[in-house]
């Protein structure tokens, strides 16, 4: 007998099973004995994302973590115990049970090290069968992709699970997959939040995905929740890994809802100022920002819900206020608090050693450029060295050469004195 991940289709926390299961029950109950449950029925775990719910027929002793052999169709399946107790009745309540001819499936035995040698060879085949079934799937044209798929613990069954847009024919391919892997085929659709839960993945808030986590049921997330939330109606930041609406904005709807109960309409109220415009609101400071029409979105001023509603009172009868907002409610001349702590953002930042390398070798550069000492300096008098007042005679001799000349060279007139008649 092996153990580790195969096993414990997940990290283990203990010996016995993995706390990091995605269906994994912490029993509340385990310290009060068991007088409700007297069938004795006990909570089966199978790969992570499957568990149904057997009546333990032999009065076996089961733990948390054992592997039991359990009554399959056909044949028999491997799983791990994860409830006893009292609090298996409970989870029965609100997880879907499976019933032959109107009674639950019987525990047989626990695993013994043969069972368990073929259950950990079918999950060997998993992945295998899995690429070679999406090429089969390709081959018959199938709108359809296999996300996974899950061997029974005898290996004679496997269940395939897909995806589809559209209702498929897969008659054929259960056919082709028998044929190929000399199993019994059993085909599960799925939907693109199941497959994501299936495929695993880190979320945007840098947590695990609920749906790979802990999340068994999907309940159904509408645009309107994030208009509640006064979340930008971005598809990008809206939709999650499987493509759809993340599952967590639904988490804080119902807190914004009781929030908003006495909320006024989010509309235009007028002032002798102006007429002003809704821009955002604070939901839990009771906050409305307005702008005026002329200045929008700019200039944006943060009015209380309580201030709003007397505002647009007035409206109704015809009247309106000086101000938007009064001016006793300004906070004028209040001293800000002054935080008990450091402020330490910037300190340690990781370019910290780059930039003072380029700055060094510049000042080394400045360095062997400089001249040397007192050659270019100026005497106590402010006199500009020797060179600089040469070039400074030579350009004034030039300027008063031309000013006393007067003429400019014109072309052609250095050939004129051939033409001079010649002196006798």
């Amino acid at each position: 007998m092996t153990t580790g991940n195969p096993i414990f289709r997940g990290c283990a926390s203990s010996k016995r099973s993995g706390s990091c299961a995605k269906l994994d029950v912490h029993d509340w109950l385990k310290d009060i004995q068991n007088t409700q449950n007297k069938d004795e029925i006990v909570e089966i775990r199978f790969k992570n994302t499957r568990k149904d719910y057997y009546r333990n027929v032999n009065k076996l002793p089961l733990e948390v973590g054992d592997l039991v052999a359990v009554e399959g169709n056909p044949g028999h399946d491997i799983g791990m115990v994860s409830v006893t107790g009292d609090l298996v009745l409970r989870q029965m309540k609100r997880h879907k049970v499976t019933l032959v001819n109107g009674e639950l499936r019987k525990v047989y035995r626990k695993a013994k090290p043969v069972d368990i040698e073929k259950w950990e060879t079918a999950m060997a085949r998993e992945h295998e069968t899995m690429i070679k079934s999406r090429q089969l799937a390709t081959d018959l044209r199938l709108n359809m992709k296999i996300g996974d798929v899950e061997y029974q613990g005898d290996g004679t069954k496997a269940i395939f699970y897909y995806i589809a847009d559209e209702r498929v024919d897969f008659r054929q391919l259960i056919k082709v997959l028998a044929e190929t892997f000399r199993i019994r085929v059993e085909m599960k659709q799925i939907g693109a939040r199941q497959e994501a839960g299936r495929i695993g993945g880190i979320g945007p808030c840098g947590r695990e995905l609920c749906c790979s986590s802990w999340m068994s049921n999907f309940s159904s997330v509408t645009t309107i929740a994030a208009r509640h939330q006064e979340i930008s109606m971005n598809p990008q930041k809206l939709a999650g890994q499987c493509s759809k609406l993340k599952c967590c904005i639904n988490y804080e709807v119902d807190s914004y809802l009781d929030e908003q109960r006495d909320f006024p309409a989010k509309e235009k109220i007028e002032t002798e100022e102006g007429v002003y415009i809704y821009l955002k609101s604070d939901v839990f400071k009771r906050t409305y920002y307005y702008t005026l029409d002329s200045r929008a979105p700019t200039g944006q001023i943060a009015v209380p819900v309580a201030r709003v509603k007397k505002i647009m009172r007035m409206n109704a009868k015809g009247e309106k206020p000086e101000r938007l907002v009064e001016i006793d409610s300004i906070d004028v001349g209040t001293e800000k608090a002054t935080p008990n702590y450091e402020n330490v953002v910037g300190q340690d930042s990781l370019t910290r050693f780059d930039k003072p390398k380029e700055e060094n070798r510049r000042k080394k550069r400045r360095i062997k450029h400089r001249p040397k000492s007192n050659e270019n300096k100026t005497d106590n008098n402010n006199k500009p060295p020797k060179r600089d007042t040469e070039r400074l005679d030579n350009s004034n001799k030039r300027k008063n050469f031309k000013r006393k000349s007067g003429k400019k060279r014109r072309p052609g007139n250095r050939n004129n004195n051939n033409n001079k008649p010649k002196e006798s």
